[in-house]
């Protein structure tokens, strides 16, 4: 076993869960080689759509963040009590890293990118085990 020097809540946890489930799918799947994205797809017109999803997902991501009060609010808003307060989401936050992941072209910006889809989901992961009991060991 190697040791681990991670800095950050959760990580540990993670990147474990992670190793498991990569050894999941290497006993099924065995070694993987892919392309980057479907060879039939044209990346002139493959990478900008997918850049644009990222900027819509970014616009999403802006408002979200921008604070409101219960006037912009639905009902479920109303533990408020009408203070500012924003909707930030990881499904938000997501879908724009890895949007932005699918436009990339370049190899090494597409690892950088699909690095921080990971440290997403590893701060996702983390935020779900702070306000939940997991049903299994945390792995």
């Amino acid at each position: 076993m190697y040791p681990t020097l991670f800095t950050n809540p959760g990580v540990k946890n993670f990147a474990e869960a992670i190793d498991a489930e990569r050894t999941r799918q290497l006993a099924k799947f065995g070694e993987q080689h892919h392309p980057d994205i479907e060879p039939r797809d044209i990346p002139a017109v493959t990478h900008p759509y997918y850049a644009q999803r990222a900027d819509i997902w970014k616009q999403v991501n802006a408002e979200r963040a921008t604070p409101s009060n219960s006037g912009r609010c639905l009902a479920h808003c109303a533990d408020k009590d009408g203070e500012p307060h924003t909707h930030t989401a990881w499904d938000g936050v997501l879908l724009e890293e890895v949007y932005e992941a699918l436009a990339e072209p370049d190899p090494a910006k597409l690892r950088s990118e699909l690095i921080q889809i990971a440290a997403v989901c590893a701060a996702w992961v983390h935020d779900l085990d702070s306000r939940t009991e997991p049903s299994t060991p945390a792995a």
